[in-house]
């Protein structure tokens, strides 16, 4: 009994601080945030009137706005989770060759996560004004002379570009230490048996990495529905709303309009739907899973 005690004392010691700035920070503005979103709160007034399904009825029925900006979000993590990976993976599968410079270049690859969202977002909004406007009057190049940020499918694409740019590193690591954890003898193996490249990598490498591609689906895909930070600097929504994310919805419906119990529970909603998408996608992951 004695040695019980001390035992649940160190874990208490230990663990209770963590436990308790986890339950104030996440667990109770998690249900502070299902509360408000059954009320009419403005996020300012003392009063707190409850409207019960009202906010998720006018969701559904008349704000076709957050409509518009979750298939914004949804056509954005479709394209942005795929190409990502894919520069991720490509990086990770060139850097782990033997290239004099490997190790330089891994720096380079991942020191545009380094920078902040905002801060790397007013970069490329300079980069794409300013430095295309440049490149255009000295090339004459029509590429360069798009309104990248002024138009809906320039916009759209320019934010993919620099979420890739910004994310591809982080991933880039995670995918090169899998990929040096392959077991050699398995493709020794392959090369005896006249397996190609390709063909090493099709059936023999990206099965055996599959636990990468777990994480690095799951956090892609958490990454691109929760996107702000880039959409505020590069367009923020703009034009005409066109390129307004479900997060940047979400803000500007509780912080700009003043509607806080409707953006808490766009908010709720938003929380439902990702949480359902990437328990599915880690399970289909996980069963592909295999071992050497």
């Amino acid at each position: 009994m004695k040695k019980r005690q001390t035992e649940w004392g160190l874990q208490s010691f230990f663990v209770g601080p963590v436990f308790i700035f986890f339950v104030l920070i996440m667990i109770v503005p998690f249900v502070l945030g299902m509360y408000y979103s059954l009320t009419d709160w403005n996020g300012i007034a003392k009063t707190v009137n409850w409207v019960g399904f009202s906010n998720f009825k006018t969701l559904f029925t008349n704000d076709s706005n957050f409509w518009e900006s979750f298939l914004f979000t949804a056509k954005f993590t479709i394209v942005g989770v795929v190409l990502v990976n894919i520069v991720g993976f490509a990086f990770a599968y060139l850097l782990t060759n033997a290239l004099k410079l490997r190790n330089v270049m891994r720096t380079i690859f991942f020191m545009p996560n380094v920078i902040g969202g905002l801060l790397l977002g007013f970069i490329w909004q300079f980069i794409f004004v300013k430095g295309f406007d440049t490149v255009y009057k000295l090339t004459d190049w029509s590429f360069f002379g798009l309104a990248w940020l002024g138009d809906p499918t320039t916009g759209f694409w320019g934010i993919v570009t620099v979420f890739v740019w910004h994310s591809a590193g982080y991933l880039m690591v995670i995918y090169i230490s899998s990929l040096t954890n392959v077991p050699k003898e398995v493709v020794e193996a392959a090369e005896i048996d006249g397996a190609n490249r390709w063909q090493m990598l099709r059936s023999i490498t990206i099965p055996l990495v599959m636990p990468a591609v777990t994480i690095c689906l799951f956090l892609a895909i958490s990454w691109s529905f929760k996107i702000f930070d880039i959409n505020l600097s590069l367009t923020a929504g703009g034009p005409y709303k066109s390129t307004e994310s479900v997060a940047m919805n979400i803000y500007n419906e509780a912080f700009q309009n003043n509607r806080y119990g409707l953006g808490t529970a766009k908010a709720l909603l938003f929380f439902v739907t990702v949480a359902i998408i990437t328990l599915f996608q880690v399970r289909l992951t996980k069963s592909k899973e295999v071992e050497a």
